[in-house]
């Protein structure tokens, strides 16, 4: 009896130190994320989910910074950290000019209240299709869907 009682203390105290933050695991962790072609209204971007690992500081802001297209200069946008938000997501505006298989760039890092970086994470996404693939208006329009009246009729 007192060695199953043991056990049992031994096994509620590996769980309950298991709850504890790891200082040395990272703040956050990408979630998946990648390209998104909406042939439907003619648009494209890319984004990811970030999820915490452990908590965040109090006060921390988690900026990402996002590679566009053409050159352009990175798409760079913030959220504030919430206790016990389950993810973040970030996404850049809609996007022209996107090559098939080249690496666009995403940098997350976790800001102290100060602005100190504390963690950086970086990651790419290519996307399997060129911008060219998507058609040049969107093929609907409305609320209902309805045939965009710019579009040539097909036969």
């Amino acid at each position: 009896m007192k060695v199953r009682l043991y056990g049992l203390i031994l096994a509620l105290g590996l769980a309950l130190a298991a709850c504890g933050d790891n200082s040395a695991s990272p703040y956050l962790e990408f979630a998946g994320g990648g390209f998104i072609f909406n042939y439907r209204n003619a648009e494209a971007f890319y984004g990811f989910v970030a999820r915490p690992v452990r908590t965040l500081p109090e006060g921390a802001v988690i900026e990402v910074s996002l590679d566009m297209p053409n050159g352009a200069p990175p798409c760079v946008t913030t959220e504030k950290a919430v206790p016990g938000k389950l993810q973040y997501s970030f996404k850049t505006p809609f996007l022209t000019g996107v090559e098939k298989g080249h690496d666009y760039k995403a940098v997350m890092r976790v800001l102290d209240a100060t602005g100190k970086e504390l963690a950086r994470y970086e990651r790419s996404f290519k996307s399997d299709v060129d911008q060219a693939s998507l058609p040049s208006k969107p093929l609907v329009v409305g609320p209902g869907y309805q045939q965009n009246p710019e579009l040539p009729k097909s036969d």
